[in-house]
């Protein structure tokens, strides 16, 4: 099976890149903008990703294209206009790629979007049939994406996958987990030993096995699916992980929620205090029976695996 990956030189793409081809099953094409060392059968350099590039070679004979390359992880931005840089890319670099996708016959069209679409708050878990409330740039981005997609699907016949994952970790990962493990590194007491919040998240290698199994799973046809560990966790349950992993005390105090709660506000800092106390759950049990598919790997193995 003939499979286009873009993203190949990110966090997510290239490690995917690596594990599909361990299987003789697939032949992969990443495209790259620059030259790379990428593990793949053949590379091909394209440009950029916006609604002038040019894939006609890229999609031309692939049966499955998998689009992992994004705008993300802007911590501090500094675009006069974020949420244009963002379309820029992730809507208007998308459906270029998608169209052009259909147009060559390819198949089916695998989407990373981002459990974002949904909010980024929880009450209770996210499923797929949730209303979708984006609220920062990047999440509105991906939802546009996605419903430039099922424009497309309904209009060509492309089969569309797209899984929304939430905060992935694994060796590298950047923007918040990244945070957390220089948080952890520098060995300074935290005011994080008590906070009780529920989040999930999912493994690097969980989201690639996940990915894998979509590539031909006749069930993941014109699915939104989203994917996560199969188990929720506490930020402090998160920075003992990492602790842990990395062989490191965690430096852990434990002080009131609400004491942080107010403290975030007195300074401002509302937006980072829902990132780090608020939850956000995801149901994937959809997802699992979907597929027949169970997350391989454990929080605390995933933890382990990214410290290797």
């Amino acid at each position: 099976m003939k499979l286009l990956l873009t993203g190949a030189t990110g966090f997510f793409g290239g490690r995917l890149a690596r594990v599909l081809t361990m299987s003789s099953y697939f032949h992969l094409t990443a495209s790259v903008r620059r030259s790379a060392h990428i593990t793949a059968q053949h590379l091909l350099e394209v440009p950029g990703l916006d609604n002038s590039t040019d894939w006609s070679q890229a999609v031309a004979g692939q049966h499955v294209v998998i689009h992992t390359a994004a705008r993300a992880h802007v911590l501090h931005d500094a675009s006069s206009d974020p949420l244009a840089a963002y379309r820029e890319v992730n809507v208007d670099g998308t459906l270029n790629l998608a169209r052009q996708a259909a147009a060559a016959g390819v198949q089916r069209f695998i989407f990373i979007s981002s459990i974002g679409v949904n909010g980024n708050c929880t009450h209770r878990p996210f499923t797929a049939q949730d209303q979708p409330n984006p609220v920062e740039p990047y999440a509105l981005s991906k939802w546009e994406a996605e419903q430039g997609l099922w424009t497309i699907q309904r209009e060509t016949g492309m089969e569309v996958v797209i899984i929304r994952p939430p905060l992935v970790y694994g060796p590298g990962a950047p923007g918040n987990f990244a945070r957390l493990v220089r948080w952890v590194e520098k060995g300074i007491p935290l005011p994080l030993g008590a906070v009780h919040n529920q989040r999930t998240l999912v493994g690097l290698d969980n989201l690639v096995d996940l990915v894998r199994v979509c590539i031909d799973h006749p069930a993941a046809a014109n699915r939104v699916l989203l994917a996560g560990d199969d188990e929720d966790v506490s930020t402090t349950q998160i920075l003992q992980g990492i602790a842990t992993a990395k062989g490191k005390p965690s430096r852990l105090i434990p002080v009131s929620e609400g004491i942080l709660w107010a403290g975030a506000r007195m300074l401002g800092r509302q937006a980072m205090a829902e990132k780090v106390l608020g939850s956000l759950q995801v149901d994937i049990s959809e997802t699992k029976a979907l597929l027949g598919w169970q997350p391989p790997f454990s929080f605390a193995e995933g933890m382990k695996r990214c410290f290797e």
